[in-house]
């Protein structure tokens, strides 16, 4: 432990020239998107590294994990989406890092699928808001993780659209590739249609159990068939990455030295070391 600890803290991590915008999704819930977004941010945070999550599942539960106020009266990105309120209104800095930001979801969200039904460019309507942030910051942001909500509706689309790569985590157990094709083929319909950059960059393995045949049997599988996608590292099922959201902390923050805390920081650093994928001429 103490060895990739070490190996993890003497390594100077590039960061991208441009924002690199990853959108977390599944459209299978329990596999861990937010623990996997929170804990990459703050992993890149940590490395040095400017990162903005922008929650868009309406349960809020990144934002409960970043310790960001998220009330029902808390200006959120319902009021970007809905309401046109600049997302520099909105953004808030999170306790465990002073390079950590996140723009919250509060319960508000849940009626913004219907809400944005009736919306001139409903689909556009978080690329607009984030391209606008961006621009005008000072200080670059280096990473944006937005963290859907488990369906496929008009958040989730708003997410792809504004997103140039998207991160999937799948768990490592029964039914993990299950629904995986149809999420592949939502990709590519909202690529052709929506957003010519999207690409499937990052494919993270989650709660594995290396006792068991079938945690290996998947891992390998997904190997087969995303080989240059899929991280090295895997994310051990982990007591403390699980304690870790109900203190307001990633599990960085809540215990730096568990397992799961060191995955994800070697996984954050495998990601910044691929660097964005060229994209497909």
């Amino acid at each position: 432990m103490t060895r990739r600890r070490r190996a993890i803290e003497a390594e100077d991590l590039p960061v991208p020239s441009k924002t690199r915008v990853f959108t977390i999704a599944n459209q299978k819930g329990g596999v861990g998107k937010t623990t996997t977004t929170v804990n990459l941010a703050a992993a890149l945070a940590k490395s040095g590294a400017r990162v903005l999550v922008i929650d868009l599942d309406p349960q809020g539960n990144a934002s409960t994990a970043l310790g960001i106020e998220h009330r029902s009266e808390t200006a959120s990105v319902y009021d970007v989406m809905i309401n046109d309120v600049p997302m520099a209104d909105v953004v808030q800095k999170s306790p465990e890092s002073d390079l950590l930001f996140c723009i919250p979801a509060t319960i508000h969200l849940a009626g913004a699928e219907i809400e944005l039904v009736s919306m001139v460019a409903r689909e556009q309507r978080l690329r607009s808001a984030l391209d606008a942030f961006l621009a005008e910051r000072d200080e670059p942001f280096h990473y944006v993780f937005i963290d859907c909500p488990p369906s496929l509706g008009l958040l989730t689309i708003n997410a792809f659209v504004a997103a140039r790569e998207v991160l999937i985590p799948i768990q490592c157990e029964y039914y993990a590739l299950e629904g995986l094709s149809q999420l592949l083929n939502n990709i590519k319909l909202i690529e052709r249609h929506l957003n010519p950059e999207l690409n499937v960059s990052t494919i993270l393995l989650t709660m594995y159990d290396s006792r068991t045949n079938l945690a290996n049997q998947v891992a390998e599988d997904v190997r087969q068939h995303f080989p240059d996608q899929v991280l090295d590292t895997l994310i051990p099922r982990s007591v403390r990455i699980s304690e870790a959201p109900s203190f307001g902390l990633s599990v960085i923050g809540y215990d730096a030295n568990s397992p799961g805390s060191l995955s994800y920081l070697e996984a954050a650093a495998e990601i910044a070391r691929r660097g964005a994928p060229i994209a497909q001429q």
